[in-house]
């Protein structure tokens, strides 16, 4: 059997709030984004199924009638994508224009490959759009890409550009999507609406750099804000299992046909693919499901009969033949049976099938292999998070390779383990309510309730905002953000400074493995610390440490509170309101000890991670694991021992002394040891300028 992971597990409350529209036919997050349609840069970031589409429609719309826009133009990222800018009849919702795209605008619907290899056709028909009177046009990241290299940037002029998915774009010089951005924000003459379901992308890159992020304003609606509100979906579980061998051995003990699935195998050139081959890969999955019955001649789709007698609808996206894929896409896509759960039951696929794809039925995202992206994750999570009247659960299952010691590629298999719980770390967060931190005692903030008694001067506080799903958080001694991008950065990319931290591998690899040698002060001081600094150079140290604290806290609180929730009497009970079972696990843990930044400081993030995988894999995987880990144990660099150094002078300036080596307590001896190490390392600097 594979040992499975449950790694997270959300119960949400149903309220139906996030479905609910206004009289213009907004749901919340479109409303939200409404709001700030006067802005002309503007970044929403909001997690699939939540309406961005449509929130771009009203947005673009009021630009074209109200703010002197000329045309408006938008960028998805592969042309399946194109069809979410389809006509809507928006009118007859409340709202004061249909949005309506001419076919011959829709480039997403003409024929030609934009994989690199745009059609010089689609790059002409841009600039015919320019000078036409028609303004609106639908178009893939490429098409536009080439485009502005052919036109240039002037021809954009008073248009508004709207780029979906926009973690595609990166601060990177070689991004060219991004470098051209950069130039449309330099000269400043267009209206930008960015757009994605999760803005931290795979690498270290960042999207935007932090002079140009600074021009937008930002709309964030968060995972927790979008099932809390849903009508029918109730529970996200995310897990792991593990599997040693052939995955193809494995898949059926976590594939269950009774669920509608989206299966991707892995990529043909990773390390859990098969010499088989994808198409007898993908084959042997439907061998394995029941007995093949042929093709349905209308759609495409395979049909397996189970032993049972039940026969299911397969949709195969991995087949190598174009009018066979052909086919198939299109009939997943037909309009007409978006509404028809008995359309199709399982879909395998490779490349496709997760940014974008719309299926609300999905109830189990089943993934083969990791993948290298978080933001990939995420997306392919999305997959199964819509909400359809008798879903109530959704899941999404990651099966990987156990590090074995038969295995020649052992450490890309504990490397695999490590992103794993890097994305189950992350998930734990964005699915969790986003915090208002504050210092101790700075008073009740509107719209929050603070429980039976209230809100207590000198006591410990804890409120919650039903209608935002924020908690408002007391820390004793939380240093607050100075300036406005800090404030703004505390606000709202808190998730993305921690999807940096759980993606660090050396961070990753003292937490869970070199538990005894590491004190949790240097991950949360020094390694959160160092990347903060990496990630905003521009902010002063002062806010630094505010991002620093702000997202320390907010990941352990979450894991704290979550962690008490489970093991409370009830704690596990979905039927009960879940939002309320979260804030009694964040008041516990409030109430059992004064909360102050020390506390949070004092927590290993990766402690929870690490108890489920000593649950879940077997006591040879672990030791390899840990064996192979403390191999690659490192010492301290420059940064980290000035660093030290730095908090060893403060640690003089609020005790009268210097840190000692001797001491009891691991943080004032690691404080020394950094301390030592600074000055050894500047003095063996010094003598070699002198001998040179």
């Amino acid at each position: 059997m594979t040992a499975s992971i449950p790694s997270v597990s959300m119960q949400s409350a149903r309220s139906g709030a996030s479905k609910k529209a206004n009289e213009l036919g907004m749901r919340v997050m479109q409303e939200r984004a409404y709001e700030k349609r006067g802005e002309q840069y503007l970044l929403i970031k909001s997690p699939p199924a939540s309406g961005k589409s449509r929130a771009l429609m009203f947005l673009a719309l009021d630009k074209l009638n109200y703010q002197g826009i000329r045309k408006a133009i938008i960028a998805v990222p592969e042309r399946s994508i194109g069809g979410s800018f389809a006509d809507e009849p928006l009118s007859k919702y409340g709202f004061y224009w249909d949005w309506t795209v001419a076919p011959k605008w829709n480039l997403c619907n003409a024929p030609g490959d934009d994989n690199g290899k745009v059609a010089p056709s689609k790059v002409k028909a841009v600039g015919e759009f320019l000078g036409s009177d028609d303004s609106i046009l639908v178009c893939t990241h490429a098409t536009f890409r080439f485009a502005v290299d052919d036109l240039g940037i002037e021809a954009f002029d008073d248009c508004l550009i709207a780029i979906d998915e926009f973690h595609h774009v990166s601060a990177d010089q070689s991004n060219r999507l991004g470098a051209q951005l950069r130039d449309l924000i330099s000269r400043d003459k267009v209206h930008i609406v960015a757009m994605t379901g999760s803005y931290f992308r795979g690498d270290a890159v960042p999207v935007l750099a932090p002079d140009d992020e600074a021009k937008f304003d930002t709309v964030t609606y968060t995972y927790y804000e979008q099932l809390n509100g849903y009508e029918h979906l109730k529970s996200l579980d995310l897990g792991y299992s593990f599997y040693s061998g052939k995955y193809l051995d494995w898949i059926m003990d976590v594939l269950d046909p009774s669920l509608k699935t989206i299966v991707h195998i892995p990529n043909v050139n990773s390390r859990e693919s098969t010499t088989r081959g994808k198409i007898e890969e993908a084959n042997e999955i439907m061998h394995g499901l029941g007995e093949w019955q042929g093709e349905d001649p209308a759609t495409g789709f395979h049909l397996i009969r189970r032993p049972d007698g039940r026969v299911l609808k397969i949709a195969d996206l991995v087949e190598d033949d174009p009018a066979k894929r052909d086919k198939v896409v299109g009939a997943l896509k037909d309009p007409a049976q978006r509404d028809n759960r008995d359309h199709v039951d399982i879909i395998i696929a490779l490349g496709m099938a997760k940014e974008g794809f719309d299926w609300i039925w999905c109830e189990h995202a089943l993934t083969v292999g990791y993948r290298a992206s978080l933001t990939e994750i995420i997306q392919i999570i999305g997959r199964a998070t819509r909400d359809a009247p008798g879903k109530s659960t959704a899941r999404f299952t990651n099966l990987i390779a156990e590090p074995d010691a038969s295995e020649e590629a052992v450490t890309s298999a504990i490397n695999d383990t490590l992103k794993a719980i890097a994305a189950s770390l992350l998930m734990e967060q964005v699915l969790a309510p986003r915090y208002n931190f504050t210092p101790k005692d700075a008073g009740p903030q509107e719209g929050y309730d603070y429980g039976e008694n209230g809100y207590c001067e000198n006591g410990p506080n804890v409120g919650f905002n039903e209608q935002t799903g924020q908690f408002h958080v007391e820390i004793k001694g939380l240093t607050m953000p100075q300036s406005s991008e800090a404030t703004r950065i505390c606000a709202e990319d808190i998730n993305e400074v921690i999807a940096a931290f759980v993606q660090d591998k050396r961070a990753a690899e003292r937490g869970l493995f070199d538990r005894e040698g590491t004190i949790p002060e240097e991950l949360t001081q020094l390694h959160m610390g160092a990347i903060v600094r990496e990630r905003y150079p521009e902010l002063n140290e002062a806010d630094q440490e505010a991002v620093r604290q702000h997202a320390v806290a907010a990941l352990n609180l979450t894991q704290q509170a979550k962690s008490m929730q489970a093991n409370a009497p009830g704690g596990g009970d979905g039927e009960r309101k879940a939002n309320l079972a979260l804030i009694e696990g964040v008041r516990q843990f409030v109430n059992v000890r004064e909360l102050d930044i020390d506390l949070i400081d004092s927590i290993n993030p990766f402690g929870p991670a690490y108890s489920i995988l000593a649950k879940r894999m077997s006591e040879h995987s672990l030791k390899q694991v840990e064996e192979i880990i403390s191999s690659k144990k490192v010492k301290l660099t420059l940064e980290e021992a000035r660093d030290l150094a730095k908090r060893a002078v403060r640690f003089k300036q609020e005790r009268k002394r210097w840190p000692e080596l001797s001491s009891q307590d691991a943080w004032e001896r690691k404080l020394a040891e950094g301390r030592l190490a600074f000055a050894k390392m500047m003095a063996d600097a010094k003598k070699a300028d002198v001998d040179a």
